[in-house]
Formats: C-alpha cells, structure tokens, sequence
C-alpha cells in the first residue's frame, strides 16, 4: 500500500458517519439555544424592572437648592410647593387623565405603559417554553420587545 492510500483510509476511519454528526451539531445547537434563552430571559427581567421604575416612579425632576420653587415632578404624578409652609401639594394619578396637566406627559403616559405591559406580558410569555415549540416562543416575544421597543422609541420624541 502506498503512502497517499494509507493517508485516505485513515482520514475515512477517523470521519464521523453523517447521523452522528448530526447528532452532535443538534446538541450543540440545543446547547446554544438554551443559553440564549436564558440570557434573554435574565435581559427581559432586567428590562422590565426598568420599564416598571420609569412607570410607577412618582417623581422624575424635583427641587434642588438652586431651584426658586419646591416642587416636583414626574409622568402622571406632581407636586407643587408653598414657599411659606414648605407644603407639598400634589395631583395627578395614572388612571386619571384629566389630572395630567401635558398632552404630551399623557402620551408619554400611555407610551411608557403600553410599553411596561408588553414587556410584563413578554415575561409571562416565557412560560410557554412548557407547553409550546421554543420556537414559536422566541417569536412572540421577539415581536413583543419589538413592539415595546418602538413604542418607548416614540416616547421619547414625544
């Protein structure tokens, strides 16, 4: 046997047949997709932990020792001071409209919570890795954070 026909033999021994191969490639992939997974999901919960403080955070700019009048002020929510009594009187809530004083703090209003809602919903979507094809799970969520974040995309030009 020649020296280039003993190099070919030993290359086809040491060849994998096709369906193992293919087993191997599908575990790693299965592999992959499970640590995407979970990294999306530590991502979302992270996400939505912002979405929710920017939400229901009462208070976005306030009063500082610069400013002549105490006061503060946040999406739906805000107080104004006495400069007498240094009494805060505040208005506003998020399920009252007609207590937001802005056009704008209201649509801002509506972005930031649908937004805050499709990203909660999107965490609860997760769930469904039990009962559906991951797949199409990464699918319904992908298109929710796309959603929400078109949404908080618009917000801020508002």
């Amino acid at each position: 046997m020649s020296e280039t026909e003993k190099k070919e033999t030993s290359k086809s021994d040491n060849m994998l047949p096709a369906q193992e191969a293919a087993k191997i490639y599908h575990t790693n992939y299965v592999r992959n997709a499970r640590a995407v997974g979970v990294l999306w999901a530590i991502f979302t919960i992270c996400f939505s932990i912002i979405e929710m403080v920017v939400f229901i955070q009462p208070y976005w700019i306030g009063d500082s020792v610069n400013t002549p009048q105490a006061g503060y002020f946040g999406l739906f929510h805000y107080c104004i001071g006495n400069a007498l009594t240094s009494e805060l009187i505040c208005k506003g809530t998020a399920l009252d409209f007609a207590s937001i004083p802005s056009p704008a703090f209201r649509t801002a209003l509506f972005f930031v919570g649908t937004a805050m809602l499709l990203v909660v919903g999107c965490m609860g979507c997760f769930a469904l890795f039990w009962f559906c094809n991951a797949g199409n799970v990464y699918k319904i969520c992908g298109w929710m954070q796309f959603a929400s974040g078109e949404i908080s995309r618009e917000c801020t030009r508002t």
